[in-house]
């Protein structure tokens, strides 16, 4: 898949992130501006769920393409990478929770 596919698959998870590093970027200002700590709290974890959010739809996309590609073309050792790949983040999500 080209670099301009790729950039038309993922549009909706480039606008969360944007708006995710927007999130960021105002919870840095208010710790810089000694802001209470209950209201920065609450701005980490909703910028925390835009990330997650964000991710879902890159991994659903990932599903929706890349592996039913892979799964198209009869090709063991392509299926075989994108199932490993999936496993590989399954449990890297895992540890992250």
């Amino acid at each position: 898949m080209d670099n301009h596919s790729h950039h038309i698959k993922h549009n909706k998870s480039l606008n969360v992130l944007k708006t995710a590093r927007g999130q960021v970027e105002a919870v840095i200002k208010m710790v810089e501006d000694n802001r209470y700590c209950i209201d920065i709290s609450k701005q980490i974890l909703a910028s925390i769920s835009l990330l997650k959010k964000a991710n879902s739809q890159i991994l659903k996309e990932h599903l929706e393409t890349c592996v039913r590609e892979a799964a198209y073309s009869k090709e063991p050792s392509e299926i075989e990478n994108k199932i490993k790949e999936l496993e590989d983040i399954i449990e890297y999500i895992n540890k992250t929770l």
